[in-house]
């Protein structure tokens, strides 16, 4: 009888497969490209934090995803981490714009369609590497607000998968519970099984032993000497 074991550690999509990993890839060499260009190099703490920000949201979902192998619980956690990154990200960006009176593009903004059909399409550094040293501090502050935007879209639906797989499988214990359950049950099936053809084979046997004796019988008769 062939067995399929239940999984105890799940197995996980690579990180760099997810467009999300990828924008916040892209957010973070953008926010390093951004501080440099447009930020003074001392003296000025918001560069340290949209630089940790950015990390911190890339970082979180490399570890996420790797710890989610064993703890689905882990995983939520540190996508919420890198969540809550991005958002402080997002905030930054969001203050430098107003800050300085330049335009959010928002709805309703001559490029605002095209910046999001850009963000929503591309979601690798090298799609936006070409652009970087050419954006002006407003262009590239709102493609790096609708990157946030975005990601953040990517990472709550993933966690909402994540929750509602957490509930319905329960974390690592749970999974090894029924792991050992389920193995259990398969070898009580095995036995039950080979307990309920055992008769079965000695009738078979029996019945395979009298037709031996039977021809046995019809050769001697024939005079053809048999040994037992």
């Amino acid at each position: 009888m062939e067995n399929t074991p239940q999984k105890v550690l799940k197995r996980m999509r690579p990180y760099r497969e997810a467009f999300y990993y990828q924008k916040s890839e892209v957010l973070y060499q953008m926010t390093y490209v951004f501080c440099q260009r447009f930020l003074p190099a001392h003296g000025d703490r918001t560069v340290d934090q949209m630089v940790q920000a950015a990390r911190s949201g890339k970082q979180n979902i490399v570890e996420g995803t790797e710890d989610g192998e064993a703890s689905t619980e882990m995983h939520i956690k540190l996508l919420n981490v890198a969540r809550a990154s991005l958002q402080e990200l997002r905030e930054d960006y969001r203050d430098y714009l107003l800050s300085r009176h330049l335009n959010l593009w928002v709805q309703g903004h001559e490029r605002f369609r095209g910046m999001q059909d850009f963000c929503r399409e591309h979601n690798k550094v090298e799609h936006y590497l070409p652009y970087m040293d050419n954006w002006n501090d407003e262009e590239m502050a709102n493609i790096a607000l609708t990157l946030c935007y975005q990601t953040d879209s990517m990472l709550n639906k993933e966690l909402q998968h994540l929750e509602k797989e957490f509930i319905e499988q329960g974390g690592i214990k749970e999974r090894m519970h029924a792991a050992r359950t389920g193995y259990r049950q398969a070898q009580d099936a095995e036995l039950a099984q080979l307990r309920q053809e055992n008769p079965q084979l000695k009738s078979e046997i029996e019945l395979l032993k009298a037709e031996i004796e039977r021809l046995k019988g019809l050769l001697q008769q024939h005079g053809i000497a048999v040994g037992d």
